[in-house]
């Protein structure tokens, strides 16, 4: 499953000199993945699935910095699902501005219960990849 998703880089994301601070790309792709189940057949949201007991913690993030994002920029993070598991759910990211790579990225999500535990991805989520 992909999903694509607008972002504007606010004036708070931004350094004093206007470049997106390295921080603000892991809460766009957190965007990105809430689109990417949005999108989906099930269109299914984080709040039903935390309605549900399933909780999805991020256990792995990379990110690579190519060319700075700045203030106003309006950019284009495409957010594909590449692998889902037994407990664990693995996105990509590219994120773009008119057309130009500025970062990628890749996350590995683990599914949880209340308790932390890990449990097994629920079909819903399954219907994703």
């Amino acid at each position: 499953m992909k999903a694509t998703t607008k972002i504007r880089v606010r004036y708070n994301e931004c350094d004093p000199m206007g470049v997106a601070h390295h921080t603000a790309y892991p809460v766009w792709f957190e965007m990105g993945r809430t689109e990417v189940l949005r999108q989906s057949a099930s269109k299914v949201t984080y709040r039903d699935l935390e309605a549900q007991g399933v909780m999805l913690a991020v256990v792995s993030l990379e990110v690579k910095y190519k060319l700075p994002a700045r203030y106003d920029d309006l950019l284009e993070l495409r957010t594909t699902v590449t692998n889902v598991g037994h407990v664990k759910i693995e996105h990509e990211y590219q994120l773009l501005r008119e057309g130009v790579l500025l970062a990628t990225g890749r996350t590995t999500l683990a599914c949880l219960d209340r308790n932390g535990r890990p449990q097994p991805v629920p079909e819903i989520l399954r219907e994703c990849q």
